[in-house]
């Protein structure tokens, strides 16, 4: 399994850089966050060895296993649905969390993040495609959403984050992406305090070079690390 990491690794670096170069940007700009959600700590290590130091899970419980089992150095983002009553359990463990998709979720990590004595870097879930089976903010009430959390002084609000619909042709998710990236420079805008909107983190396996040529800072990739689940 272990070639297969470092080989399913260089081919999607390779594809980072050819959507790089495709949109003019530098590939050190876009950071890649394995998503090992399922995966045994060992493939984790393996990626590690590799060069990967972003990890990204959708379940609490996988984190908070992981986590302390991993090199220092390695970073986990949350980038699943997060319930209230598992924010306690997730703060001590994570850099990031991606998918803060209500007011309430954010008021709930105010409230930890105070305790822990930390600042807690956020972004918020777009739900730019309005699907029904997704979490998020619809596009059009994202803005407002910003200007309430970014009050929570223990919470930055570093950008936004989306997952686009799961299409054949990652073309069809192009404008998806364009969206999400539009949003971010319109509220970027109005130099709201506290809020950088200095991250988008859009693309999954699929569709990943689309997001880089679009303006993702950061990709979300599992199966194309890791294999199919």
């Amino acid at each position: 399994m272990c070639r297969q990491i470092k080989e399913n690794l260089a081919n999607v670096r390779r594809n980072i850089q050819a959507a790089c170069e495709t949109a003019g940007r530098n590939p050190e700009t876009v950071t890649l966050i394995a998503v090992s959600k399922t995966k045994p700590l060992k493939f984790l290590l393996e990626a590690y060895e590799a060069g990967v130091r972003d990890f990204g899970e959708n379940k609490v419980q996988e984190i908070v296993e992981k986590a302390p089992a991993m090199p220092p150095d390695a970073s986990f983002h949350m980038i699943g649905h997060l319930q209230r009553n598992k924010v306690k359990q997730v703060l001590p463990y994570v850099v990031m969390i991606h998918s803060v998709d209500s007011v309430r979720l954010a008021e709930e990590i105010q409230k930890e993040a105070e305790k822990l004595g930390r600042t807690v870097d956020i972004l918020l879930e777009v739900n730019v495609a309005k699907e029904e089976s997704k979490f998020g903010f619809f596009p059009e009430d994202t803005e407002a959403a910003v200007m309430e959390i970014a009050r929570f002084s223990n919470l930055r609000i570093q950008g936004l984050m989306t997952i686009a619909p799961f299409v054949e042709n990652p073309e069809e998710n192009r404008s998806v992406f364009q969206k999400l990236y539009q949003l971010s420079v319109d509220i970027k805008k109005k130099n709201i305090d506290n809020v950088s909107m200095s991250v988008l983190s859009m693309g999954m396996t699929g569709d990943y070079p689309v997001a880089v040529q679009e303006g993702a800072d950061m990709i979300r990739v599992g199966t194309g690390i890791f294999g199919a689940r």
